[in-house]
C-alpha cells in the first residue's frame, strides 16, 4: 500500500509539473501561442520574447535564495502557478502596457515554480531513476505543447491561450494533493553522504549548458523563422524528433554507455547548421535541419536534467541546486537569441551563421572531459558519465596498477581502494569486509598518502585521468 503511494505521488509530481512546463512552452518561452497573438495583432516586437526570458531566467535563479523549506516549495509553487494565470489574462485583449508586464511578472514567477519543483523530484523520485522522471516531464509537456501550438497556429490562438492557461489550473490540481510530510529529515540524509562538495561541478555543468545552449538560440531566431512559411508542417513536427530522442534515451538499457550519444548529439548539431547553410527552404530540407538539431536537443536536454536531478541528493537546498542549474540552460538560450537577432538584423549569411554554431560545438568538445572529471566526483554511477564504477573488474585494475604511488599498497589497502571507488561508505566497507570503521578509515588515510592526495575526490580524479579511454 505504501509503494502503491509513493508510485502514486511520482506520478502526480511528473504531470502536475509537465502541465506547467506545457504552458511554458506553448506561451510564455518563445511559444507559438504568444507568436501567433502578437502576429494577429500585428505586432512586431522582439522586446516581449526578450523580456519573458530574462525574467524567467531570474526567476530559476533567484528562487533557491528565499525558498529553503518542502511547505515553502509546495506553495511557492502553487502560488507562482496562480500568478502566472492572472498575469497571462491581458492577452486576451488589445494590446497594452500590461502585455510587457505580464510576461515579466508571469516569466519570474514562472522561474519560481519551476526550480521549485526541485523539492518534488528529490522527494517523490527515487535516486538513479531521476533520469526517467526528467525524461516523462520534458516528453509528456512537449507532447501536451504540440497539441496546442496545432490549435493555436491552425484555429485559434485564443483558443490555444485558454488550453494553455488550463493547463496551469490542471498542474496546480495535482500539486496541490500531493503530500509533503515524506520530505523530512533531508538534512539528516543529506549530511550521512560523502564530503563531497558540488559547488565546482555544478559551475562547470552551468557554464557547458550555458555555451551549448547557445546554438539553441540561434534555432529559435535563425532556423525557425526560415520555415515559417510552412505553418501546417512546422506546428506540429517542430517537436517530434526531440520528443523521440528523449524517449530513446529513457528507455536505453542502465548498462548502455550514454556518453557516446553526446558526441553524436554534437554532430548532429552540426549537420543541422551544416544542412540549414547548404539546403533550401522547402519541407523536405526543413525535415532534415528539425530532425538533426531537435534531436540533438533531446539529448543535451537529458543529459544535464538528469545530472541536476542526481545532484540534489547531495544538497539541503535541492530548490537552488535545481534553479540554478536550469536557469543555465536559459541563460544560454538567451544568448544565442541576441546572437541570433543581431546575425538576423545584419542579413549574415548562412555560411557564416554554420560557422558560428561549429564553433560553439567545438569549444564544448574541448569542455567535455574535464566536465566529465568533475561530475564523476560526485556522481560516479550516473548512466550518463564514463566512470570507473562503469569499467569492468578488469580495466578497474589496470587503472589502479597504472597509476603511480610513493608507496605501493599492501592487499588490504587494494581491497578497501576498490570499495572506495565503488562510492561505499567506510561503514558500509566495514561490513563487507568485516573489520571495524577504524581500521577502514586507517587504511583509507593511508592510501590517500600513497597516491599523494587529500580526498577520495581528488583520488578519483587521480585515477580517472589514467583512463585509456577518456569521455
Amino acid at each position: 500500500m505504501i509503494q502503491f503511494k509513493t508510485i502514486n505521488d511520482r506520478i502526480f509530481s511528473v504531470i502536475g509539473f509537465s502541465l506547467l512546463f506545457a504552458y511554458l512552452l506553448s506561451f510564455l518561452f518563445e511559444g507559438q501561442v504568444l507568436y501567433s497573438i502578437l502576429a494577429y495583432h500585428d505586432v512586431h516586437d522582439s522586446t516581449y520574447i526578450v523580456a519573458a526570458i530574462v525574467a524567467h531566467f531570474a526567476g530559476l535563479f533567484s528562487c533557491g535564495y528565499l525558498v529553503k523549506s518542502p511547505i515553502m516549495a509546495k506553495y511557492t509553487m502553487l502560488s507562482s502557478m496562480g500568478v502566472c494565470l492572472i498575469a497571462t489574462v491581458p492577452y486576451f485583449f488589445a494590446p497594452s502596457a500590461l502585455w510587457l508586464a505580464g510576461l515579466i511578472v508571469s516569466g519570474y514567477a514562472g522561474g519560481f515554480a519551476v526550480a521549485s519543483w526541485g523539492y518534488f523530484l528529490k522527494a517523490y523520485t527515487p535516486k538513479n531513476e531521476r533520469i526517467k522522471s526528467c525524461a516523462d516531464v520534458l516528453i509528456y509537456s512537449n507532447i501536451i505543447m504540440i497539441a496546442v501550438n496545432v490549435v493555436a497556429i491552425n484555429l485559434s490562438p485564443f483558443i490555444g491561450l485558454t488550453l494553455s492557461m488550463f493547463c496551469l489550473v490542471a498542474g496546480m490540481a495535482l500539486i496541490w494533493i500531493l503530500p509533503i510530510d515524506k520530505q523530512e529529515g533531508w538534512r539528516e540524509e543529506t549530511e550521512s553522504k560523502f564530503n563531497v562538495g558540488i559547488k565546482k561541478p555544478l559551475m562547470m555543468l552551468c557554464l557547458f549548458v550555458v555555451v551549448i545552449t547557445i546554438n539553441s538560440g540561434l534555432m529559435y531566431q535563425v532556423i525557425n523563422p526560415a520555415f515559417e512559411h510552412l505553418k501546417e508542417l512546422t506546428s506540429w513536427y517542430w517537436a517530434v524528433p526531440y520528443i523521440a530522442a528523449l524517449a530513446i534515451m529513457r528507455n536505453l538499457s542502465m548498462k548502455a554507455n550514454r556518453s557516446i550519444f553526446l558526441y553524436v548529439g554534437m554532430a548532429m548539431i552540426m549537420g543541422a547548421f551544416i544542412s540549414f547553410m547548404l539546403l533550401g527552404r522547402n519541407a523536405s530540407d526543413y525535415l532534415v535541419v528539425d530532425t538533426l538539431m531537435l534531436g540533438a536537443c533531446g539529448i543535451f536536454d537529458l543529459f544535464w536534467w538528469s545530472i541536476i536531478g542526481e545532484m540534489l541528493d547531495y544538497t539541503e537546498n535541492p530548490v537552488k541546486v535545481f534553479g540554478t542549474g536550469l536557469s543555465a540552460n536559459v541563460f544560454g538560450v538567451l544568448c544565442g537569441g541576441v546572437v541570433g537577432m543581431a546575425v538576423t538584423s545584419i542579413q549574415l549569411p548562412s555560411a557564416e551563421v554554420a560557422v558560428i554554431a561549429l564553433t560553439v560545438v567545438c569549444v564544448t568538445l574541448v569542455m567535455l572531459p574535464t566536465l566529465n572529471r568533475q561530475l564523476v566526483m560526485v556522481l560516479k554511477n550516473h548512466v550518463y558519465l564514463a566512470s570507473y564504477d562503469n569499467m569492468s573488474m578488469s580495466q578497474k585494475a589496470e587503472i589502479i596498477q597504472r597509476t603511480k604511488t610513493l608507496e605501493e599498497l599492501t592487499a588490504r589497502e587494494q581491497e578497501v581502494l576498490q570499495h572506495i571507488l565503488s562510492g561505499k561508505s567506510n561503514r558500509e566497507i566495514a561490513e563487507t569486509l568485516f573489520i571495524s570503521e577504524n581500521t577502514v578509515k586507517t587504511h583509507a588515510r593511508n592510501i590517500l598518502s600513497k597516491y599523494d592526495v587529500s580526498s577520495r575526490a581528488e583520488l578519483i580524479s587521480t585515477l580517472l585521468k589514467n583512463q585509456s579511454e577518456t569521455f
